[in-house]
């Protein structure tokens, strides 16, 4: 059973009874209270009620204004509470002394498995506390640090965590600026890590020297499938390590490399290592500097590779030599199912050479095209593709320079194409 509150306010006297009978209540699994303007006095109430509560499995309380105190409260009654596995405290106003607390918690906590901690004000010491308590917590599985200012202190404490925790497998430190020290020592912790398989590490200000350290990591770490690092700053070197690493890594499947001023050569070298890859599903390369030569080398790629099924070039430089060039992959190509060109200066030629790959194309099923240089011509070759594909379910051609004559022709392919569900024109 569960029970969300739609009202943005509570009155004192009907929270009263919501957490007195909390205290009884045998049903209700989860509660959610997000966005309530509870501070510190409401989190103290419900502290007590889950000293007592034996059912609430989940608690949420995202988005209020508890801060050290509240978190205080909560922390206290996680000491006792055996039901409780999933707390969302995200955006709180929590900063080191409420993450002592929680932390001092969790060295006893033996329920709960994922806690929310993000948009919050947690420095260094609170972070140092918290990797305390993953050298002892058995059951925490998930933590979602991210947005807050733990720093390469904060960072290198986890990672320490990490050399002997055995049971945590998510772990979020988006937006910390933990630099490449940080990234360094997570890179040494993921060498002897053997359960965390999901990292997300994006906006943290890592560069080459960041990068080539994971990259060793990656090399003999075994259970890592995602890691996430959008909007860092690793460069063309960084690239290249990275992509020596995937020629011998057989777990990541998920790899985001977005916004990290990757060019050309970059992009050589990732290309180069799909060629032998056998586990990555999952390329995000969207907001990079990838020409149309970057562009031809992952073509090259996709000709042999077998086990890719998304790749973002969004918001690059490919234009119309690039998209032909893809287009001739995607002829051959029979794994490939999401393709998102979005921002690529794309025109009628490359989005020609494109609807020509989709009359025998039989993998694809998703096509971004939104905001190319896309007119009634591309349209018009895309329309007369759509008759005879029978796979592609979303094109996205939003914000182009398509008319109403490719937009008519596009509806009139529409009438015996039974495939597309979602084309977006505006």
């Amino acid at each position: 059973m569960s029970c969300e509150l739609a009202t943005t306010m509570i009155g004192g006297k009907e929270f009263g009874i919501l957490a007195d009978a909390l205290k009884t209540n045998s049903t209700l699994t989860i509660l959610d209270l997000r966005s309530k303007s509870f501070g510190e006095n409401e989190a103290k109430v419900l502290a007590e009620a889950l000293k007592t509560n034996s059912t609430l499995t989940t608690l949420d309380l995202r988005s209020n204004s508890l801060g050290d105190n509240g978190a205080k409260a909560l922390a206290d009654a996680l000491k006792t509470n055996s039901t409780l596995t999933t707390l969302d405290l995200g955006n709180n106003s929590i900063g080191d002394n409420g993450a002592n607390a929680l932390a001092e918690a969790l060295k006893t906590n033996s329920t709960l498995i994922t806690m929310y901690l993000e948009r919050n004000s947690i420095g260094s010491d609170g972070a140092k506390a918290l990797a305390e308590a993953l050298k002892t917590n058995s059951t925490l599985i998930t933590m979602y640090l991210e947005r807050n200012s733990i720093g390469s202190d904060g960072a290198k404490a986890l990672a320490e965590a990490l050399k002997t925790n055995s049971t945590l497998t998510t772990l979020d430190l988006g937006n910390n600026s933990i630099g490449d020290n940080g990234a360094k020592a997570l890179a040494e912790a993921l060498k002897t890590n053997s359960t965390l398989i999901t990292m997300y590490l994006e906006r943290n200000s890592i560069g080459s020297d960041g990068a080539k350290a994971l990259a060793e990591a990656l090399k003999t770490n075994s259970t890592l499938t995602t890691l996430d690092l959008l909007y860092n700053s690793i460069g063309d070197n960084g690239a290249k390590a990275l992509a020596e690493a995937l020629k011998t890594n057989s777990t990541l499947t998920t790899f985001d490399l977005g916004s990290n001023s990757i060019g050309d050569n970059g992009a050589k070298a990732l290309a180069d290592a799909l060629k032998t890859n056998s586990t990555l599903t999952t390329m995000v390369l969207e907001i990079n500097s990838i020409g149309d030569n970057g562009a031809k080398a992952l073509v090259e790629a996709l000709k042999t590779n077998s086990t890719l099924t998304t790749l973002d070039l969004g918001s690059n430089s490919i234009g119309d030599n690039g998209a032909n060039a893809l287009a001739e992959a995607l002829k051959t190509n029979s794994t490939l199912t999401t393709l998102d060109l979005l921002y690529n200066s794309i025109g009628d030629n490359g989005a020609k050479a494109l609807a020509e790959a989709l009359k025998t194309n039989s993998a694809l099923t998703s096509l971004n095209l939104r905001s190319n240089l896309t007119g009634d011509d591309g349209a018009k070759a895309l329309a007369e593709a759509l008759m005879t594909n029978s796979t592609l379910t979303s094109l996205n051609l939003r914000s182009n320079s398509i008319g109403s004559d490719g937009a008519n022709t596009l509806a009139e392919a529409l009438k015996t194409n039974s495939i597309l569900t979602t084309l977006d024109l505006e």
